[in-house]
């Protein structure tokens, strides 16, 4: 039951939700992808142990058949010497005396090397320390030390084992006396793993000659290891008496050497030391670790094929063994450098490198089954899927920074905004932001991924799209702010920051367009198409912060005019307000011109004039009376100065399209009771009927009685039904004219 719930969770982390389920193939696809990795890997497994069983069977069958031979020879010679013993009458005595003679032999001999011993060892650690000094270099006494070294080594075996029947302080001076060939032993014997673990250097250095004679002495040691074994085999195997008759067998206290296990280990270990010494010449860096590989892993490998493999017996398969250990070596440190937590470029990197290690072992021509397990376990993917959460969390991370730093500069508004070598106010998030949103494009393009690169604009729209609605509500509280807010809490600079914060949204935009240009012919159709429509609502989120900037730079111009634009249509305004007006609009429009990006000036004077036209008819529908003639010629004055000033900003033949309104706006109100239809007609044909608007017009005039207005309305309406006048498929600029009710028309404007 534990199994079958833990089956589910796996699964239900897969599919949380019934879209899910369209997943299903490709969660099929990945477990068998899985599965067939790892039958893969059991398949080699089981290869490789049937093939180790395999030649031990055949060598343990040899050895039986060996130890088998051995002890018929033996048994056949102790036959042979009791059948002598028999026949010769005297056999005891000469026996007696040739062990005499014997053991007087051995003894000279034994003291004779004992007082030549130290003067070999001298010149045995003389030489040794001459070759140890530069073991990549011709390494001239290496025979010479293990011959001389092994013949000490026999008769120290020799003596300690004939030494076992004397009494320990005998032992113990024995042992004394040796104590300095040991340490030559144990010398020599590290001096053979040094040489092992240069064996690519010596090559290297033309001394292919020492590592041929290095493995002479593992083949020679291993013989002898192996008689040294079978004679322990026998010596368990045979009889007692006939044993005891080979002082050979007796005398044998060889100690194992299994030089060719320990050279093979040491090369392993010299290839694991090979790439932490890399690793750690980089500082760990994952790039530039996967740089330098190229530079020399690939040349080894060439090396050990070409000269390094020739100078080993064919059973050693040391060609093998360098690839296989190479490739462990390789894959245990790809994952250090991922446990290490690498940056995304060095992630795709090493992804990168994978794909190209494959390429170059397949030129190599290297066995699949050398391969195995694959680098990263075959799931190369996943560190696509790492580079993928990394950007994903540092660009949320650095996104964050950059707006806690702006932001906090534009509500504080400490001191000016940033001005760049045209003029113009800006903001120095923007650049960064693009600059870092850039450097990981270059880096996924370079990954040659469509997914990794498309994924990596979703993911800069998402933290772009989360900035502009950062920035669209921060200016609309900080207009609040200034519009509604108490005067002391109110900070100065907000019209200069908002410029500097426009600014910003035509460079991203630009930013944004130059990349979606740059990266269309570098990705396949099949994601060409998601990363321009990504990209393009990055540009339209940027135009809608804009948008909302020249808006709030209208809503603060309009908020300084807010006292003398109450003024429209009273009795004030018939002695003359537009001077002022100009004048502040003219202060303001200057200071923009010279600081704001030209393609949203043109925008802002857009809005402007449509802002001014709404201003201006909505407190003309305002008016509970209209003085005739005064009104109507102030009015013209009114759209004189306008105009004058606009046409500053603007071409004057452009202005004339948003005057007509008000040019038939006039009409109506200059007309006489009998011809105002045919002005009001003119004013429909454009605008619509708009006939409260009319309506509060015609009864606003004081030269028309409730009779003529009254004339005048049915005369309008007649007009309108009989040419059957509609609003215009467009809205106009009438749509934001707001009507209100007679009664309160009459109440305070606020």
């Amino acid at each position: 039951m534990s199994v079958q719930l833990s089956a589910a969770q796996a699964v239900a982390e897969y599919f949380q939700s019934p879209d899910d389920l369209q997943k299903i193939s490709d969660f099929r696809q990945k477990l068998e992808k899985e599965k067939a990795s790892i039958d893969a890997k059991l398949k080699n497994g089981v290869k490789d142990q049937l093939d180790s069983v395999r030649d031990g069977v055949r060598q343990l069958f040899t050895t039986r058949t060996n130890l088998q031979s051995i002890k018929d020879e033996m048994i056949s010679l102790d036959k042979m010497g009791k059948d002598t013993s028999g026949q010769i009458k005297t056999f005891d005595q000469i026996a007696e005396v040739s062990k005499v003679h014997r053991n007087f032999a051995q003894t000279e001999e034994m003291v004779n090397n004992l007082l030549d011993m130290d003067e070999k060892i001298g010149n045995l650690e003389y030489m040794l320390d001459t070759d140890s000094q530069e073991p990549q270099g011709p390494n001239e006494h290496l025979l010479e030390l293990h011959y001389q070294i092994n013949q000490l080594e026999a008769f120290r075996n020799e003596v300690m084992h004939m030494a076992k029947t004397c009494s320990p302080e005998v032992r113990s001076t024995l042992q004394q006396y040796f104590a300095r060939l040991n340490r030559l032993i144990e010398s020599f014997d590290a001096y053979i793993g040094t040489l092992a673990k240069n064996i690519l250097p010596l090559v290297r250095g033309g001394h292919a000659s020492v590592v041929v004679k290095l493995i002479k002495i593992a083949e020679m040691e291993g013989r002898e290891d192996e008689k040294a074994t079978a004679i322990r085999l026998l010596k368990r195997t045979a009889k007692m008496d006939s044993a005891s008759k080979f002082r050979s067998l007796q005398a044998n206290a060889r100690i194992l050497k299994l030089y060719r296990q320990k050279i093979m280990q040491t090369i392993r270990e010299s290839i694991r030391e090979t790439f932490e010494l890399r690793l750690n010449d980089v500082g760990g860096d994952a790039i530039a670790f996967v740089e330098t590989l190229d530079e020399w892993i690939f040349d080894d490998l060439s090396w050990i094929e070409i000269y390094v493999a020739p100078c080993f017996p064919k059973d050693y398969d040391i060609y093998p063994m360098y690839i296989k250990t190479y490739h462990k070596e390789l894959d245990e440190t790809f994952k250090r450098i991922r446990d290490a937590l690498p940056t995304a470029a060095g992630l795709l990197a090493m992804h990168a490198w994978v794909k190209t290690y494959k390429k170059k072992m397949k030129e190599l021509e290297v066995p699949e089954e050398y391969l195995e397990p694959p680098l990263m376990g075959g799931k190369e993917q996943d560190l696509i899927d790492d580079y993928s959460r990394l950007i994903v969390q540092k660009l949320d991370e650095w996104t964050g920074n950059l707006m806690k730093t702006e932001l906090e500069d534009f509500s504080t508004r400490k001191g000016p905004p940033q001005m760049d070598a045209d003029g113009l106010y800006g903001m120095s998030g923007t650049v960064i932001l693009w600059k870092i949103i850039n450097e990981q494009v270059d880096a996924a393009t370079e990954s040659n991924q469509g997914a990794v690169l498309a994924r990596i604009v979703a993911e800069s729209n998402r933290v772009i799209k989360a900035t502009h609605i950062q920035w669209m509500t921060l200016i609309e509280a900080e207009l609040k702010k200034t519009t509604e807010g108490k005067p002391e809490d109110i900070v100065e600079g907000l019209s200069e920051f908002v410029v500097a914060v426009a600014n910003d949204q035509i460079r991203c935009a630009d930013f944004a367009e130059e990349l979606s240009v740059r990266l269309e012919p570098l990705v396949s159709t099949k994601y060409k198409a998601t990363i321009a429509e990504q990209l393009n609502e990055v540009i339209d989120g940027y135009l809608d912060v804009a948008k909302k900037c020249t808006q709030t730079l209208i809503e603060l111009m309009f908020h300084d005019l807010r006292v003398v634009l109450k003024q429209f249509f009273t009795p004030p305004w018939y002695d003359g307000i537009m001077a002022p007006i100009v004048e502040t609009l003219r202060d303001y429009m200057d200071d923009y011109r010279a600081t704001l990006n030209p393609s949203l000036l043109d925008l802002l004077i857009e809005d402007l004039l449509e802002k001014l036209m709404t201003t201006y008819l909505n407190a003309f529908a305002r008016a509970s009376k209209l003085r005739i003639p005064a009104a109507p010629d102030r009015m013209k004055d009114d759209v004189a100065e306008l105009f004058q000033f606009l046409s500053s900003l603007r071409p004057p033949e452009e202005l004339e399209a948003y005057f007509d309104v008000i040019e038939r706006v006039l009409e109506m109100l200059t007309s006489s009771r009998n011809l105002i239809f045919l002005s009001f007609f003119h004013f429909a044909q454009r605008y619509g009927p708009n006939l409260a608007f009319v309506e509060n017009l015609i009864r606003a005039r004081d030269d028309f009685d409730r009779s003529a207005a009254n004339e005048a309305m049915e005369a309008i309406k007649k007009k309108i039904k009989d040419e059957n006048i509609t609003d215009p498929p467009e809205p106009t600029v009438m749509k934001k004219v707001i009507i209100q009710s007679s009664l309160s028309r009459f109440l305070p404007i606020k």
